[in-house]
């Protein structure tokens, strides 16, 4: 279990992106490993000169490696999300990030759906997330709300960035219990 009391996520089934352009790009998502965190900082700290993402520690990335999903193009990561547990029904999708040459084809939306589904599965009422560019969340079923509307998120990442009151990005919401069909809760043991 982690800290929030949400259980860990499991290792998800392949899917696989066929890429929309020419050239060779296909992608292939799966659960990270522990193995990937290097991999993972790489693309993440990328990402960080582009303004795109806020900063995360290798040990932190070691940490939580599982709740990662990562794009794969033969054997190079070239793309990743995170699914972290927020509060017993919220969770944030986070540190979506697809490298230069394979954007545009699918992958971050790939991993966008990888996290969804995974949300679905883990009983969480919604999904957040806190983007520049909310135009490929918006078109899977996110709503831009007030960042006031995630709580959760401020507490545990808002209050110690520097960016807090400049803050550009936008928040998002998806209520995952109307979203299509949910799964229902097992019931609890007690």
């Amino acid at each position: 279990m982690t800290a929030t009391g949400c259980p860990p996520l499991a290792t998800s089934d392949r899917s696989s992106v066929p890429s929309k352009t020419k050239g060779p790009r296909h992608a292939t998502i799966r659960t990270a490993t522990v193995a990937d965190a290097a991999r993972l900082h790489g693309l993440i700290t990328d990402h960080l000169a582009e303004g795109r993402l806020l900063p995360r520690g290798l040990s932190d990335l070691e940490a939580h490696a599982t709740r990662f999903f990562v794009a794969t193009s033969g054997d190079t990561i070239v793309g990743c999300a995170e699914l972290a547990p927020l509060a017993r029904s919220v969770a944030e999708l986070r540190s979506l990030a697809v490298e230069a040459s394979h954007r545009g084809v699918g992958v971050g939306a790939a991993l966008i759906g990888a996290v969804i589904a995974k949300a679905r599965a883990g009983y969480f009422a919604r999904l957040s997330a806190f983007t520049h560019a909310p135009a490929p969340f918006v078109r899977m079923g996110f709503s831009i709300v007030p960042r006031l509307w995630v709580p959760q998120k401020i507490a545990t990442d808002c209050v110690t960035c520097d960016r807090l009151r400049h803050c550009e990005q936008r928040a998002l919401h998806l209520d995952l219990r109307s979203a299509g069909a949910s799964p229902q809760a097992p019931p609890q043991v007690a």
